[in-house]
């Protein structure tokens, strides 16, 4: 059997903690924001962009950033 080709995606999915303890699942960047030498840093530059929209649509500011992680792939698995 061939191996399965894997499906490229313009976005890449990021797990957010922040300094209060709260976690954002699934917040995603696109692609073209990363890469280079900076890896994944330029997600979190993003992503802090993103909250200071989404705090000045709601008026509710969002807690500083503690650290971001990719989300994991997850498995297919056929039953």
């Amino acid at each position: 059997m061939p191996p399965k080709r894997k499906i490229l995606s313009s976005f890449v999915a990021f797990d957010v903690t922040y300094v209060d303890g709260t976690l954002s699942s699934n917040r995603r960047v696109p692609y073209t924001e990363l890469g280079g030498l900076d890896g994944d840093e330029p997600a979190k530059t993003f992503i802090e962009a993103q909250d200071r929209d989404i705090s000045a649509a709601s008026g509710r500011p969002r807690p500083d950033i503690r650290s971001i992680s990719r989300t994991p792939q997850r498995a297919n698995v056929k039953e």
